[in-house]
């Protein structure tokens, strides 16, 4: 099973984040997953944990591009995904309850639920074989990807629990012939696994196209480098997070509206 340790703190970052810290992060996230072509036009989620409310959550307002999401126009759901306070927009509540309102719920060490339908990663839910190990980068993910059936759309609240069981205390999730799902203790590590796992399956369906015979690494390997990552890896708050809001903020700083 894997351990999910505490979080470094990044520097220049308070210990505990304001709701409206939350805002900037998520509606980044959102921002994110369209710049680099993972997004679902107005459709699926990223949902984060509102700091110090124990049950209500941040998602985007049903019907905006991930593109236009702004700090401000996200919306406050409570767990069942109704409105927690007044707003102009509809709320997909199906797709929070059943999946993200589930996560959040099952996993309290959880503050970012991260679900898409990103291309590569969609593809390889289809393979029965799932993510294997061929890349540094797979490896990063070795034993660490749960798997769920695909059962149907995201309307069934029965299909929550059986969810929250096949994810366990895992991260990271290859949703079966339907997308894929992280799980971050901040909404940085959220987008930065799902980044990461989208690029290991492109390279994966890349190398099974080309036709050549698979090198698979042996599973000593894959346990070290994974171990590795973890443990040696600085947490994406500290490098990634900060350099990716500056990319956001010479293309639109509009999402810390």
């Amino acid at each position: 099973m894997t351990t999910i340790t505490p979080i470094r703190k990044a520097p220049g970052r308070p210990d505990e984040l304001s709701e409206w810290d939350m805002r900037i992060d998520l509606a980044a996230c959102y921002r994110l997953i369209a710049h680099f072509g993972m997004d679902d036009l107005v459709y699926s989620h990223i949902t984060a944990r509102v700091p110090g409310a124990r049950n209500l959550y941040l998602l985007n307002p049903y019907g905006l591009m991930y593109s236009e999401i702004t700090a401000s126009s996200l919306v406050k759901v409570d767990d069942d995904g109704n409105p927690a306070e007044p707003t102009d927009y509809p709320v997909n509540r199906p797709g929070f309850v059943v999946i993200h309102g589930a996560v959040h719920r099952a996993r309290p060490d959880v503050a970012c639920v991260l679900h898409c339908h990103s291309h590569a990663a969609t593809a390889v839910s289809c393979l029965e074989e799932g993510l294997l190990p061929l890349t540094q980068g797979a490896l990063q993910f070795y034993d660490r990807v749960a798997y769920h059936t695909y059962e149907s759309m995201a309307f069934d609240d029965e299909q929550s629990a059986r969810l929250v069981a096949d994810l366990g205390d895992k991260q990271v999730m290859l949703m079966r012939n339907h997308g894929q799902l992280t799980a971050g203790r901040t909404v940085a590590e959220a987008f930065s696994l799902a980044y990461f796992l989208e690029d290991a399956c492109r390279l994966q369906l890349e190398i099974m196209q080309s036709g050549g015979r698979m090198i698979l690494m042996s599973d000593e390997v894959g346990k070290r480098v994974a171990g590795q990552y973890e443990k040696q890896v600085v947490p994406p708050e500290e490098r990634e997070w900060p350099a990716l809001l500056r990319l956001l903020d010479r293309i639109d700083p509009s999402f810390r509206d």
